[in-house]
């Protein structure tokens, strides 16, 4: 998605979720900093989360990620969305 991330985890060996996350911000930020050659905050402070109750709910949160690019009319079929888990590993990530 161009303005947000969804993203499934478990964390482990004892890493609290927030680290994570943590982590996963400064990178990506510094990296996006770069590539747009600019200095700034990427990321609201905030996040949202959920503990996955089941398979079902697993599922559910799967497909709704999946589906996100097809609601916001970025591709047709989840599976054309190239960063998606429901693309191919076929698929290269060259444009």
């Amino acid at each position: 998605m161009p303005n947000h991330v969804h993203a499934l985890m478990t964390p482990v060996g004892g890493h609290a979720h927030s680290s994570i996350v943590g982590s996963w911000k400064s990178y990506t930020a510094l990296g996006i900093n770069r590539l747009l050659q600019r200095e700034g905050k990427v990321w609201y402070r905030e996040y949202f989360d959920r503990k996955i109750r089941d398979e079902r709910h697993f599922e559910a949160a799967r497909y709704y990620i999946e589906q996100n690019p097809v609601q916001a009319r970025l591709c047709e079929k989840a599976e054309n969305w190239l960063f998606s888990s429901a693309t191919p590993h076929s698929k290269t990530l060259t444009p």
